[in-house]
């Protein structure tokens, strides 16, 4: 067969098989043939329909490691038919991704840099979500003294005097740079003060915590993950209720104009779901031990 006279494949049974000229079995033949015809299209463009059919969020460990994820997601899955596929790292990591175009919302938890991200043209809106809080956890025979303190700078102060150790996670996550902020605010320089004591893990908050109980140590951890965290050993909450530990997270959909295979629709669902009513009433009434790990605080 020459090159110009090749023909494109047919899936078996989507060929049509000749009738004789006026044989009365045409027409049924033929209507047989349409409705095959559509359901072998209908097969063809399937995988594009299921290519479409899901979004990809690039979001923080805490609402992973949390369970907030787990839970909420099949709430709006199942009725809108989209899937979420989360990629969970620490802020800066998720907010690098989808700075590349490699996610279609980014779900994160550190404002100064969601700003930057925005000035940058990389989303279209960002929008507050939820909050929570951060604690300061640590040994509960507390070397440092500074159990039931409400005071984070006073605690950094002391367990930097004492060098106690303390395990950071050193990943630019939002807990991570709200570690820091905090170790500023206390007016420790923390790059002149680090030693041994001060252990940078550059890990999640779940395996943070692990080297935490493991090393009997301190170390700030958003209370969503605290609370859903089994390998406590004799870790305990030593210091909340400081405005300073305030953890607000945002959600923002990445600029489709940057970058045009964004799942724009899609990803525009999920955002507006998370922020009705619908979907704020299930942000609290995700409980583990009848305790509220996030707070809906959506402008809508």
């Amino acid at each position: 067969m020459t090159k110009g006279n090749a023909q494109k494949e047919v899936p078996l049974g989507c060929a049509p098989k000749e009738v004789p000229a006026g044989d009365p079995r045409g027409t049924n033949i033929l209507h047989r043939f349409l409705l095959s015809a559509l359901a072998c299209l209908t097969l063809a463009i399937g995988p594009v329909r299921a290519a479409d059919s899901f979004i990809t969020v690039a979001s923080t460990t805490s609402t992973e490691q949390s369970g907030l994820f787990g839970y909420l997601l099949p709430l709006f899955e199942k009725p809108s038919g989209i899937q979420v596929r989360v990629v969970a790292l620490g802020t800066g990591q998720a907010l690098d991704l989808a700075r590349r175009g490699d996610a279609d919302v980014v779900f994160v938890h550190d404002p100064a840099a969601e700003e930057k991200f925005m000035a940058e043209g990389n989303g279209v809106k960002r929008q507050e979500v939820m909050y929570n809080d951060f604690v300061l956890i640590g040994p509960k025979d507390d070397p440092a003294k500074v159990a039931g303190g409400k005071d984070i700078s006073v605690a950094l102060k002391k367990i930097e005097a004492s060098k106690l150790a303390f395990v950071s996670r050193g990943d630019k996550s939002g807990t991570h740079a709200a570690e820091l902020r905090l170790w500023k605010a206390a007016g420790i320089d923390l790059d002149a003060s680090k030693g041994s004591w001060y252990r940078d893990t550059g890990s999640g908050m779940g395996p943070a915590l692990n080297t935490a109980a493991s090393m009997n140590a301190y170390i700030l951890a958003d209370r969503g993950t605290w609370l859903n965290f089994k390998n406590r050993q004799s870790l305990a909450i030593v210091v909340e209720g400081d405005k300073r530990l305030f953890n607000q997270y945002g959600v923002i959909l990445v600029n489709p104009a940057k970058h045009p295979h964004v799942k724009q629709a899609a990803g525009q669902q999920f955002i507006d779901w998370i922020l009705s009513e619908t979907g704020q009433k299930a942000i609290a009434d995700y409980k583990i031990g009848g305790e509220q790990l996030f707070f809906p605080n959506a402008k809508r």
